[in-house]
């Protein structure tokens, strides 16, 4: 995905991550973090469903991606066991967005706590 960023805005970091919406929907794609935003490059639909919802402080891209505002982000959570990584973002509508890194990946947490 070719992200076009704003005045200002710094790209932090990349990796690979899967996605659960807050209606449980699960994704396979790419997280980039940069200083103003989350975009989540959606690769690969895990759900039966195929079609994301809108949300309320969410804007859903025409390619499949998903992007928040870090003003949005009212909380972030670390959950680390032996198979995986999760950080669970609370966003000011109360919304749970979980991004899973798996058994090798990062702490995006990190860089977002730092940035923000």
């Amino acid at each position: 995905m070719q992200i076009d960023l704003q005045s200002d805005e710094l790209r932090i970091t990349a990796g690979p991550v899967s996605y659960q919406s807050p209606g449980g929907r699960k994704f396979n794609g790419k997280l980039i973090i940069t200083s103003r935003r989350l975009l989540y490059d959606i690769q690969f639909d895990m759900s039966a469903k195929g079609v994301i919802p809108d949300m309320m402080f969410i804007k859903w891209g025409s390619v499949g991606y998903l992007e928040i505002d870090r003003s949005d982000i009212r909380n972030v959570e670390v959950k680390k066991n032996l198979l995986n990584t999760k950080m669970v973002l609370t966003l000011v509508d109360g919304s749970k967005h979980i991004f899973n890194s798996g058994i090798l990946g990062k702490d995006f947490s990190k860089a977002i706590s730092t940035h923000n």
